[in-house]
């Protein structure tokens, strides 16, 4: 047998050892998101062996309010409109289980606490007794700078036996303590994702700035909510960066589809603390795949319309402003 009919035939060896049924087809990779069914047989992926799916499902979590800020639950899905860049989207997912939740506290624990500590551990303990077994929470305090104090973790009582040996000192890192509070949430196992920050007043010592802070909570997946614990606007002792906190937290919440609470009594924090638990467990979740499917890391806005039922008040709706889009 010649040379170049030798190399031929061993050309065409692992194809009849294929049919032969003795050598399995090696199939290709492919990127399937979320996972779809596989193929009926491998021939299809023999031919096209670069197939490659992509799907993007979007879900915005959203709470309902009526005028006395009292949670509204029981709405079904045709009681939503969802619009990506103006443009109405078919919601295919929804739900409004109490899902597992993974929650970071960011708690100050800054020079100016002082007195309040003790009505902010309350605050703290408050919101716990609304958690579920499957959730877990981590615990990062801040002065002049942030440090995880306890990672992710189901014991409560852990985190609370913490916060019992907390001293006021310092000055305020705020940001930076969102920053961190964002990079210890990419370890969470749980799809739900919120943080909750309980602190008296502005950022006066952070690295970071707030546009980048703003940037940062726009681009993960993470409600942001916040109990600011300022003294009243006719106190002269408010400082230049207590005066900004009240609109700082609320535009960092706000970008996620979380709140911000301004608190002036102390003896408030355990019930507002209370209620924000609650309002976690009170949502509803809208998945969508969006119409507009450029892989461009462009941001996209989010607008969410309740369809108001028959005999009930106006409701109000809470929810993510948008999100980044993948890129190539």
């Amino acid at each position: 047998m010649s040379i170049a009919r030798l190399v031929f035939f061993l050309s065409l060896a692992p194809i009849l050892a294929a049919a032969d049924g003795k050598v399995a087809p090696v199939a290709p990779q492919v990127s399937i998101e979320p996972r779809l069914a596989r193929p009926s047989g491998s021939a299809n992926l023999e031919r096209r062996p670069n197939i490659r799916v992509d799907s993007t499902l979007v879900l915005i979590n959203v709470t309902v309010t009526d005028p006395l800020n009292r949670f509204v639950t029981g709405l079904e899905k045709e009681h939503f409109r969802l619009f990506e860049d103006k443009v109405e989207q078919k919601v295919t997912h929804f739900a409004s289980e109490d899902a597992p939740l993974s929650v970071g506290l960011v708690f100050d624990c800054s020079g100016s606490m002082g007195q309040k500590l003790a009505k902010s551990r309350q605050a703290a303990a408050a919101f716990f007794k609304t958690a579920n077994p499957q959730d877990e929470f981590f615990l990062i305090q801040f002065n002049d700078r942030p440090e995880v104090v306890v990672p992710f973790t189901t014991n409560t009582e852990e985190i609370q036996n913490r916060l019992a040996f907390t001293q006021s000192k310092g000055r305020t890192a705020l940001l930076d303590a969102i920053y961190l509070a964002m990079n210890q949430m990419k370890k969470a196992r749980n799809p739900r994702k919120a943080i909750l920050v309980i602190s008296d007043g502005g950022d006066n010592s952070s690295r970071y700035t707030e546009s980048e802070i703003k940037n940062a909570v726009r681009e993960a997946d993470v409600q942001v909510y916040a109990i600011g614990i300022f003294e009243p606007l006719g106190n002269r002792g408010r400082t230049a960066e207590e005066l900004a906190g009240p609109g700082l937290l609320s535009e960092i919440a706000e970008q996620t589809g979380g709140r911000h609470f301004p608190v002036e009594n102390v003896n408030e924090l355990p019930d507002v603390a209370a209620k924000i638990g609650i309002e976690l467990r009170n949502q509803y979740l809208l998945g969508y795949t969006p119409t507009n499917q450029e892989r461009d890391g462009k941001y996209r806005r989010v607008v969410v319309k309740v369809v108001q039922p028959k005999g009930l008040p106006p409701l109000r709706a809470f929810w993510r402003l948008g999100y980044y889009a993948p890129s190539q």
